[in-house]
Protein backbone atom coordinates (compact mmCIF):
# COMPACT_ATOMS: atom_id res chain seq x y z
CA UNK A 1 0.00 0.00 0.00
CA UNK A 2 1.36 3.43 -0.92
CA UNK A 3 1.85 6.21 1.64
CA UNK A 4 -0.88 8.25 -0.08
CA UNK A 5 -3.37 5.39 0.24
CA UNK A 6 -2.42 4.87 3.87
CA UNK A 7 -3.19 8.50 4.69
CA UNK A 8 -6.80 7.94 3.62
CA UNK A 9 -7.12 4.59 5.38
CA UNK A 10 -7.53 3.48 8.96
CA UNK A 11 -4.61 1.82 10.72
CA UNK A 12 -4.01 -1.78 9.76
CA UNK A 13 -4.34 -4.36 12.55
CA UNK A 14 -0.54 -4.69 12.62
CA UNK A 15 -0.03 -0.95 12.94
CA UNK A 16 -2.77 -0.66 15.55
CA UNK A 17 -0.97 -3.34 17.57
CA UNK A 18 2.27 -1.32 17.27
CA UNK A 19 0.43 1.79 18.43
CA UNK A 20 -0.97 -0.09 21.43
CA UNK A 21 2.53 -1.25 22.34
CA UNK A 22 3.86 2.30 22.01
CA UNK A 23 1.13 3.63 24.30
CA UNK A 24 1.92 1.00 26.93
CA UNK A 25 5.55 2.13 26.90
CA UNK A 26 4.77 5.84 27.01
CA UNK A 27 1.94 5.92 29.55
CA UNK A 28 3.39 3.47 32.08
CA UNK A 29 6.77 4.90 33.09
CA UNK A 30 8.50 2.37 35.30
CA UNK A 31 11.73 4.00 36.50
CA UNK A 32 10.78 4.93 40.07
CA UNK A 33 8.81 1.72 40.62
CA UNK A 34 11.64 -0.46 39.35
CA UNK A 35 14.20 1.46 41.39
CA UNK A 36 12.23 0.64 44.54
CA UNK A 37 11.73 -2.99 43.51
CA UNK A 38 15.39 -3.64 42.65
CA UNK A 39 17.02 -1.68 45.46
CA UNK A 40 14.35 -1.84 48.16
CA UNK A 41 14.86 1.86 48.91
CA UNK A 42 11.74 4.07 48.92
CA UNK A 43 12.26 7.28 46.94
CA UNK A 44 10.73 9.26 49.81
CA UNK A 45 13.45 7.99 52.17
CA UNK A 46 16.15 9.20 49.80
CA UNK A 47 14.69 12.69 49.61
CA UNK A 48 15.59 13.17 53.27
CA UNK A 49 19.25 12.80 52.34
CA UNK A 50 19.20 15.40 49.54
CA UNK A 51 20.81 18.80 50.20
CA UNK A 52 18.86 22.01 50.78
CA UNK A 53 17.32 23.60 47.69
CA UNK A 54 17.72 20.25 45.93
CA UNK A 55 14.93 20.92 43.41
CA UNK A 56 16.69 24.00 42.05
CA UNK A 57 20.06 22.25 42.05
CA UNK A 58 18.74 19.22 40.20
CA UNK A 59 17.02 21.43 37.63
CA UNK A 60 20.32 23.24 37.04
CA UNK A 61 22.21 19.95 36.74
CA UNK A 62 19.58 18.56 34.36
CA UNK A 63 19.73 21.65 32.16
CA UNK A 64 23.54 21.53 32.01
CA UNK A 65 23.51 17.81 31.20
CA UNK A 66 21.04 18.27 28.34
CA UNK A 67 22.96 21.22 26.90
CA UNK A 68 26.28 19.37 26.95
CA UNK A 69 24.83 16.17 25.51
CA UNK A 70 23.07 18.06 22.70
CA UNK A 71 26.36 19.58 21.60
CA UNK A 72 28.09 16.19 21.49
CA UNK A 73 25.65 13.38 20.77
CA UNK A 74 23.38 14.67 18.00
CA UNK A 75 26.13 15.83 15.68
CA UNK A 76 28.34 12.75 16.00
CA UNK A 77 25.92 9.90 15.29
CA UNK A 78 26.16 8.07 11.96
CA UNK A 79 22.87 8.59 10.04
CA UNK A 80 23.21 5.33 8.05
CA UNK A 81 20.23 2.99 8.82
CA UNK A 82 20.94 0.09 11.18
CA UNK A 83 19.43 -1.78 14.11
CA UNK A 84 19.55 -0.16 17.55
CA UNK A 85 22.32 -1.32 19.92
CA UNK A 86 20.51 -0.90 23.23
CA UNK A 87 22.74 -3.26 25.24
CA UNK A 88 25.97 -1.46 24.31
CA UNK A 89 24.61 1.88 25.53
CA UNK A 90 23.25 0.27 28.70
CA UNK A 91 26.67 -1.11 29.55
CA UNK A 92 28.28 2.30 29.03
CA UNK A 93 25.76 4.06 31.27
CA UNK A 94 26.05 1.34 33.90
CA UNK A 95 29.77 2.06 34.18
CA UNK A 96 29.19 5.76 34.83
CA UNK A 97 26.45 4.85 37.31
CA UNK A 98 28.80 2.63 39.29
CA UNK A 99 31.28 5.47 39.58
CA UNK A 100 28.56 7.91 40.60
CA UNK A 101 27.00 5.51 43.08
CA UNK A 102 30.30 5.11 44.88
CA UNK A 103 30.34 8.84 45.69
CA UNK A 104 26.60 9.32 46.23
CA UNK A 105 24.48 12.24 45.12
CA UNK A 106 27.46 14.62 45.27
CA UNK A 107 28.75 13.05 42.05
CA UNK A 108 25.51 13.71 40.14
CA UNK A 109 26.76 16.94 38.53
CA UNK A 110 29.73 15.06 37.06
CA UNK A 111 28.02 11.77 36.24
CA UNK A 112 24.74 12.98 34.73
CA UNK A 113 26.21 14.83 31.68
CA UNK A 114 28.14 11.68 30.73
CA UNK A 115 25.11 9.43 31.24
CA UNK A 116 22.81 11.83 29.39
CA UNK A 117 25.16 11.96 26.41
CA UNK A 118 25.22 8.17 26.17
CA UNK A 119 21.44 8.04 26.59
CA UNK A 120 20.94 10.62 23.84
CA UNK A 121 23.13 8.54 21.53
CA UNK A 122 20.97 5.53 22.39
CA UNK A 123 17.79 7.51 21.72
CA UNK A 124 19.19 8.54 18.33
CA UNK A 125 20.02 4.88 17.71
CA UNK A 126 16.38 3.91 18.34
CA UNK A 127 15.18 6.78 16.15
CA UNK A 128 17.38 5.66 13.28
CA UNK A 129 16.09 2.08 13.60
CA UNK A 130 12.52 3.43 13.32
CA UNK A 131 13.30 5.15 10.01
CA UNK A 132 14.25 8.65 11.16
CA UNK A 133 16.72 10.57 9.00
CA UNK A 134 19.16 11.83 11.62
CA UNK A 135 20.50 14.43 9.20
CA UNK A 136 17.14 16.20 9.44
CA UNK A 137 16.83 18.93 12.11
CA UNK A 138 13.35 17.70 13.01
CA UNK A 139 14.72 14.25 13.85
CA UNK A 140 17.56 15.71 15.94
CA UNK A 141 15.12 17.81 17.96
CA UNK A 142 12.74 14.85 18.36
CA UNK A 143 15.59 12.85 19.91
CA UNK A 144 16.23 15.55 22.48
CA UNK A 145 12.51 15.84 23.26
CA UNK A 146 12.40 12.21 24.45
CA UNK A 147 13.88 13.41 27.76
CA UNK A 148 10.62 15.28 28.39
CA UNK A 149 8.60 12.05 28.21
CA UNK A 150 7.68 9.79 31.08
CA UNK A 151 7.36 12.34 33.86
CA UNK A 152 4.29 14.38 34.68
CA UNK A 153 4.63 17.98 35.84
CA UNK A 154 2.52 18.96 38.85
CA UNK A 155 0.37 21.16 36.60
CA UNK A 156 -0.50 18.34 34.19
CA UNK A 157 -4.09 17.14 33.86
CA UNK A 158 -4.02 13.57 35.21
CA UNK A 159 -6.95 12.61 32.97
CA UNK A 160 -5.02 13.48 29.80
CA UNK A 161 -2.37 11.49 27.98
CA UNK A 162 1.01 12.27 29.56
CA UNK A 163 2.65 11.72 26.17
CA UNK A 164 0.53 14.24 24.28
CA UNK A 165 0.65 16.74 27.16
CA UNK A 166 4.43 16.73 26.82
CA UNK A 167 4.30 17.04 23.03
CA UNK A 168 1.87 19.95 23.14
CA UNK A 169 3.87 21.76 25.83
CA UNK A 170 7.01 21.51 23.68
CA UNK A 171 5.40 22.08 20.26
CA UNK A 172 6.39 25.73 19.72
CA UNK A 173 9.90 25.31 21.12
CA UNK A 174 10.46 22.17 19.02
CA UNK A 175 9.31 23.96 15.88
CA UNK A 176 11.53 26.99 16.51
CA UNK A 177 14.58 24.86 17.30
CA UNK A 178 14.11 22.72 14.18
CA UNK A 179 13.58 25.81 12.04
CA UNK A 180 16.79 27.34 13.39
CA UNK A 181 18.77 24.17 12.72
CA UNK A 182 17.55 24.23 9.11
CA UNK A 183 18.97 27.73 8.68
CA UNK A 184 22.26 27.96 6.85
CA UNK A 185 23.42 30.27 9.64
CA UNK A 186 22.88 27.64 12.35
CA UNK A 187 25.97 26.55 14.26
CA UNK A 188 26.67 23.19 15.81
CA UNK A 189 25.84 24.11 19.36
CA UNK A 190 23.20 25.42 21.71
CA UNK A 191 21.84 28.52 19.96
CA UNK A 192 19.00 30.52 21.63
CA UNK A 193 16.11 28.49 20.09
CA UNK A 194 17.78 25.25 21.13
CA UNK A 195 18.51 26.63 24.60
CA UNK A 196 14.83 27.55 24.98
CA UNK A 197 13.84 24.00 24.06
CA UNK A 198 16.40 22.54 26.48
CA UNK A 199 15.01 24.72 29.27
CA UNK A 200 11.52 23.33 28.70
CA UNK A 201 12.75 19.76 28.44
CA UNK A 202 14.86 20.14 31.59
CA UNK A 203 11.76 21.00 33.62
CA UNK A 204 10.37 17.54 32.87
CA UNK A 205 13.66 15.63 32.71
CA UNK A 206 14.48 16.87 36.22
CA UNK A 207 11.46 14.96 37.56
CA UNK A 208 13.13 11.67 36.64
CA UNK A 209 16.56 12.95 37.71
CA UNK A 210 15.10 13.86 41.12
CA UNK A 211 13.90 10.27 41.58
CA UNK A 212 17.33 8.98 40.56
CA UNK A 213 19.08 11.42 42.91
CA UNK A 214 16.79 10.51 45.80
CA UNK A 215 17.57 6.81 45.42
CA UNK A 216 21.28 7.54 44.93
CA UNK A 217 21.37 9.73 48.06
CA UNK A 218 20.65 6.81 50.39
CA UNK A 219 24.01 6.06 52.09
CA UNK A 220 23.84 2.30 51.50
CA UNK A 221 23.33 2.54 47.74
CA UNK A 222 27.02 2.18 46.80
CA UNK A 223 28.57 1.48 43.41
CA UNK A 224 26.42 -1.58 42.67
CA UNK A 225 23.25 0.38 43.39
CA UNK A 226 24.44 3.24 41.19
CA UNK A 227 25.03 0.82 38.33
CA UNK A 228 21.54 -0.64 38.72
CA UNK A 229 20.00 2.84 38.85
CA UNK A 230 21.65 3.86 35.60
CA UNK A 231 20.65 0.59 33.92
CA UNK A 232 17.03 1.32 34.88
CA UNK A 233 17.41 4.98 33.91
CA UNK A 234 18.58 4.34 30.36
CA UNK A 235 16.08 1.49 29.98
CA UNK A 236 13.34 3.97 30.81
CA UNK A 237 14.41 6.41 28.09
CA UNK A 238 14.99 3.65 25.57
CA UNK A 239 11.36 2.65 26.16
CA UNK A 240 10.23 6.26 25.78
CA UNK A 241 12.24 6.51 22.54
CA UNK A 242 10.80 3.28 21.16
CA UNK A 243 7.24 4.46 21.84
CA UNK A 244 7.84 7.99 20.55
CA UNK A 245 9.54 7.02 17.29
CA UNK A 246 7.04 4.25 16.61
CA UNK A 247 4.33 6.89 16.75
CA UNK A 248 6.33 9.26 14.53
CA UNK A 249 6.76 6.45 11.98
CA UNK A 250 3.01 5.80 12.01
CA UNK A 251 2.35 9.54 11.67
CA UNK A 252 4.45 9.61 8.51
CA UNK A 253 2.14 6.97 7.08
CA UNK A 254 -1.28 8.04 8.36
CA UNK A 255 -0.96 11.64 9.51
CA UNK A 256 -0.73 12.90 13.07
CA UNK A 257 -4.46 13.52 13.61
CA UNK A 258 -5.53 9.96 12.86
CA UNK A 259 -2.72 8.43 14.92
CA UNK A 260 -3.49 10.67 17.89
CA UNK A 261 -7.20 9.87 17.67
CA UNK A 262 -6.53 6.12 17.65
CA UNK A 263 -3.98 6.48 20.47
CA UNK A 264 -6.49 8.27 22.70
CA UNK A 265 -9.20 5.74 21.87
CA UNK A 266 -7.12 2.72 22.94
Amino acid sequence: MTERALVEADLTPEHLLELRGAKELLERPRFAVQAVNFLGVPIEQGINHLPANWREKILDISHAALEKSAQVALWSVDPAPRSASELLHKLAVTTTGAAGGAFGVSALALELPLSTTVMLRSIADVARAEGEDLRAPDAKVACLAVFALGGRATSDDASESAYYIARVSLANAVSEAAHHLMSKHALKGAAPPLLNLIQKIAARFSIQVSEKAAAQAVPIIGAAGGAILNWLFISHYQQMAKGHFTIRRLERLYGSQLVEARYRAL
